[in-house]
């Protein structure tokens, strides 16, 4: 009886990890005949689990939705990182996640065996979380299951979308996916009144129901989502575009620019390219020299002379500052008493 209750719990386990599997995989994986999988399965159904059969070459057994949530059955690792990942869940920018991954990780502390329960304890006791304070931008968890509804079933979203102004718009689109980068969540999706893709913040999205009908899926504007949706922020939001290369490996410029601020890719085994945007050439050059990495300019011609200007004017500023120079001077350089053109009396 032990022998057979621990197989169920295995092959619960199994179904819960995979989408589906087929009969002869799941006998493979447990060490039994195919018959002895079916009737495992006929014993999970009579304890409430919903798990579906499909006959035929191709069919095999998947897991389906049940009327309550059945309980999950993780290994170690796995429950150690649900746990980190309700502990830190609450700087997600998902608004009010916060109070529901205590509550969850109450519960799932509850009945961790004692090896886990103490992992998790020392995560919990010596990691500081440094998190921000409430984020106006934060994005209300039901929206966001509204939002992923509707991309799944591809249904027609209605939603009143506020922009970088405040000002309102009311949008009519088809809803494709949903791209978390940093702490923000986007949706791309087809515009139907502009007839082109759009990307659109989730926390300036208000749906406005119903929604509907249903459409055929298009094919998306890019095969790279995330790259696609880094692009739109970074780069072409902005009026000013800019190709700058680091002298430095493409992981190491990932530490400090993140997708939101710029896009990059290898180039050879020293350097990168990063493909970034701003509001003026002023801006730029902030922004790349803020990024602390020796570079040179590919594009712009512009950005080189902005560059100038600024190595010049701080360059005045050093001279203003040195113990050689007096302190005394005006903002023209001049020791007051004296006129332009005119020397000092000795």
């Amino acid at each position: 009886m032990l022998e057979t209750s621990a197989r169920l719990l295995r092959l619960l386990s199994l179904l819960q990890a995979h989408r589906e599997w087929s009969g002869a995989d799941l006998a493979e994986r447990l060490g039994v005949t195919p018959r002895t999988v079916r009737r495992d399965v006929d014993r999970l159904r009579e304890l409430g689990y919903p798990v579906n059969a499909s006959p035929g070459t191709g069919g095999g057994y998947q897991l389906g939705a049940g009327a309550e949530l059945p309980p999950l059955l993780l290994d170690d690792d796995e429950a150690v990182a649900v746990a980190v990942g309700l502990r830190t869940a609450a700087g997600q920018g998902i608004e009010g996640i916060g109070e529901t991954s205590v509550r969850a990780l109450a519960k799932l502390e509850q009945v961790l065996p004692g090896r886990l329960r103490r992992r998790v304890g020392a995560l919990n006791a010596f990691t500081v979380p440094m998190l921000r304070g409430p984020r106006p931008d934060a994005v209300d968890p039901a929206v966001l299951t509204e939002l992923a509804n509707l991309c799944r079933d591809s249904e027609r979203l209605r939603f009143e979308y506020s922009d970088h102004g405040g000002a309102p718009s009311r949008r009519t689109v088809e809803p494709h996916r949903l791209v978390c980068t940093e702490r923000r969540w986007y949706l791309v999706a087809w515009d139907l009144d502009r007839d082109d893709w759009r990307t659109f913040r989730v926390d300036r999205i208000t749906p406005k129901p119903p929604h509907g009908p249903r459409f055929a899926p298009r094919t998306p504007p890019a095969e790279d989502l995330a790259a696609y949706v880094s692009n739109g922020v970074s780069t072409r939001a902005y009026a000013t575009h800019a190709v700058v290369r680091l002298l430095v490996p493409v992981e190491e410029a990932a530490e400090r620019i993140s997708p939101s601020a710029g896009q990059l890719e290898p180039d050879g085994p020293d350097a990168c390219l990063l493909r970034t945007g701003a509001a003026s050439l002023d801006v730029m050059v902030i922004h790349v020299v803020l990024a602390g990495f020796e570079f040179e300019v590919l594009e712009p011609d512009g950005l080189t002379g902005a560059i100038r200007t600024v190595r010049d004017r701080l360059s005045r500023a050093l001279e203003r500052g040195s113990p050689e120079s007096p302190r005394t001077r005006d903002g023209a350089g001049r020791t007051p008493g004296t006129r332009s053109g005119s020397s000092a009396a000795t």
